[in-house]
């Protein structure tokens, strides 16, 4: 089957191209944004490989249907980028990637933790420098702290592994906790619970409309001062401008991002020798308890292994005509 994948980087040539040894796809890698500028690009190509950034409204689907593309396989587990109803009305079936490795995205939610308790980033500079003061550098101990985790999925759970090792107290909150969470022995609390008495703040569920700016200028009032905040899920969970704000006035404590909800003009792309034109991003650099990463937690060996077999097996699964197991659930449901 012919695939256009876009957002190409290095890595996705070398992983797709391994995994497609034994399935013997047309693969053609594409460095720009699926964007209704390029989405011309995808004529004549039966499927597209999309990534978190492109754009699947429902114009670029129409285009794309247009074109003759029956599949959009996307290679990541978020889907809040693609206008479900618009791909049944247009008959394209879409397929994701529902895990592939969840230690990884955890395990950075927790480096990301330990970096700001730790100031790892302002001592890692300070002794290039020569500066060996460790003045402003003081952390605390995560034994003992209670460590909230909004999103009890298979990533959460796997936060909630590591952070028993530190024997932090660790709070899960889920609107619809699975039976892994369930039989987890951890308790299960409000959203409010959580606000009100955790150390610290893990972002590990889907940007879905009521999840949207879940983190805004209310709930961070709620908050207990001080508090760290993360997020390694989808940068629209928090509003950014609420998270500034808090950071100046104390009420945050750190912050530390992988995503973030204007990423898609910055992220993916060496940006070192422009200015950047994002004046709300800009501030946010600018503070020293903060931490921001471009959208890599998921980005490992392991992970980007399976994200090239499962994508690849559900085209071959398309090709041949047999039920897609990870094609996307109707529109207005959730996974």
């Amino acid at each position: 089957m012919r695939i256009a994948f876009f957002s190409t980087k290095p890595y996705d040539r070398t992983f797709f191209a391994t995994a497609n040894t034994s399935r013997g796809h047309a693969l053609s890698f594409l460095e720009p944004r699926l964007t209704p500028e390029t989405v011309s690009l995808a004529r004549g190509f039966e499927a597209v490989c999309a990534f978190v950034n492109d754009q699947l409204d429902a114009g670029v689907l129409e285009i794309l249907s247009a074109g003759g593309t029956r599949l959009v396989a996307l290679r990541s587990s978020g889907y809040n980028h693609v206008d479900l109803a618009a791909a049944t009305r247009l008959g394209v079936t879409v397929v994701y990637v529902p895990q592939y490795s969840p230690h990884a995205v955890a395990e950075h939610a927790v480096a990301l933790m330990l970096a700001l308790n730790r100031h790892i980033h302002r001592a890692h500079n300070r002794v290039r420098e020569g500066n060996f003061s460790i003045d402003g550098l003081l952390g605390f101990d995560m034994f003992g702290k209670t460590v909230g985790i909004v999103g009890a999925g298979r990533i959460g759970l796997c936060v909630a592994q590591i952070l028993q090792g530190f024997r932090c107290q660790v709070l899960l909150s889920d609107a619809k906790p699975s039976a892994e969470a369930l039989t987890s022995g951890l308790p299960l609390c409000s959203f409010e619970e959580v606000l009100c008495r955790s150390d610290v703040i893990t972002l590990q569920c889907p940007l879905v409309p009521a999840t949207r700016h879940l983190i805004q200028a209310e709930s961070i009032a709620r908050m207990k001062r001080g508090v760290m905040l993360i997020n390694t899920s989808r940068g629209g969970l928090v509003d950014t401008r609420a998270a500034i704000d808090g950071l100046l006035s104390g009420q945050i404590g750190y912050l530390g991002i992988d995503v973030y909800e204007e990423e898609a003009d910055l992220f993916y792309e060496d940006r070192s020798n422009t200015i950047l034109g994002d004046e709300v991003f800009s501030r946010l650099l600018t503070l020293p308890n903060v931490i921001v990463t471009g959208h890599q937690a998921f980005f490992t060996s392991e992970a980007i292994t399976t994200i090239a077999g499962t994508t690849l097996a559900s085209v071959s699964a398309f090709e041949a005509g047999a039920p897609c197991a990870f094609a996307l659930p109707p529109a207005g449901t959730t996974k």
